[in-house]
């Protein structure tokens, strides 16, 4: 009885603590049967999604953050489904925080313009400062390329110009990202610069001072944990080290322990069903499984989905007939995080001893590596 009246008592507590602290209001011209509107945000490591019909060009999101969010906001227009509004359709990227945020244009969320959110105009002032969102980049590339005549466009000369244009752009962004995150060490998108120009493979000489000057509040997020983890994998995942060992459930709930492959040659593969050239490498991972497999060679796929249907889809079309694993959180899978893998696909070669002796093999350098092993 004295527990029934204890959680009464913090009923009203937990009701208080999960009550909505931001809103995400649109007004996007007229619109109106059947345009639906869409968000996908990610707060803390954690990933939420939601919709709303939009009613004489209005809709409204709302809910729970922790901190500062990044979103994806997709509108669609003719009623054809979160999937093609998502990768076609009208759609915009960006950061918001616990605030109540207008988003208003006269004819698309492309268009729209963010009133309300310190947060938002934060990150607006950061990509200014480091030359622009990737995604600002790959349209200019696109320009780019586009401006040329027809035969320019079928030139190598033409194209590799291009290309190096580009690549320097991206360069210019990353040199400006750490310089950003060196004089805004207090800054939440100082720790979003250093996370995105650290990549995956951490030059840990040129991160670590930058990280470590980070504010403790900082490091202690999602985003910081994680950037940490992948400074540290960086050196523990390197070629002659030992295998960080892990334990992650299969497909039907059963722990399967990357220890229990010791003796033989394992490949811990990072994928996902939503991975192009994952699903590209399939056929040859199938080929090389069936060709060593009663020679002592295994692969233990760890997936980055977080929807287990289509995990299972693709691993029965694409004939996938090894170990597999995932814990279904996406990019916050626990052994992906382990492993500083920020990339897929990705692999770690081990050998008989649980020694790493290959990373980021496939196609012909996985295959000429096998075929030493097991001549």
């Amino acid at each position: 009885m004295t527990r029934l009246i204890l959680l009464a008592l913090l009923a009203p507590f937990f009701a208080l603590a999960q009550a909505p602290n931001f809103s995400l209001t649109g007004k996007i011209g007229t619109l109106g049967k059947p345009a639906m509107a869409y968000i996908d945000y990610m707060d803390n490591g954690v990933s939420h999604e939601d919709s709303a019909a939009v009613v004489n060009g209005s809709f409204k999101f709302s809910g729970h953050i922790s901190g500062i969010a990044y979103a994806r906001m997709a509108l669609d227009h003719t009623g054809d489904g979160k999937g093609r509004a998502v990768y076609t359709g009208d759609v915009i990227y960006f950061y918001f925080g616990k605030e109540q945020v207008m988003v208003t244009s006269k004819d698309s969320l492309q268009n729209a313009l963010f009133t309300g959110s310190k947060i938002y105009n934060e990150s607006e002032a950061y990509n200014k400062e480091i030359g622009g969102t990737i995604m600002a980049l790959t349209k200019a590339v696109n320009i780019d390329f586009n401006s040329g005549t027809p035969e320019q466009q079928k030139d190598p000369v033409y194209i590799k110009a291009v290309d190096q244009r580009y690549r320097k752009n991206l360069q210019d962004r990353t040199d400006k990202q750490f310089a950003f995150a060196k004089a805004h060490p207090s800054s939440y998108f100082a720790l979003v610069a250093l996370s995105e120009a650290a990549g995956s493979k951490v030059d840990v000489a040129k991160v670590q001072p930058l990280f470590n000057a980070l504010s403790k509040e900082l490091k202690a997020t999602d985003m910081g944990q994680e950037l940490a983890q992948r400074i540290e994998a960086n050196g523990i995942t390197a070629v002659g080290n030992a295998a960080p060992l892990f334990t992650q459930n299969n497909a039907v709930g059963k722990p399967v322990s990357l220890a229990s492959f010791k003796g033989k040659v394992v490949l811990v593969e990072f994928w996902a069903s939503w991975c192009g050239p994952c699903r590209a490498e399939n056929p040859n991972l199938v080929k090389q499984y069936q060709t060593y497999k009663d020679k002592g060679f295994e692969i233990l796929s760890v997936s980055l989905d977080n929807v287990k249907e289509r995990w299972l889809e693709a691993i029965e079309k694409d004939g996938l007939a090894w170990t597999h694993v995932s814990d279904l959180k996406g990019w916050n899978n626990e052994v992906g995080r382990l492993y500083g893998v920020r990339a897929v696909p990705a692999s770690f070669l081990v050998d008989a001893d649980g020694k790493i002796i290959g990373n980021g093999l496939r196609g012909e350098p996985l295959n000429t590596k096998l075929a030493e092993i097991f001549k």
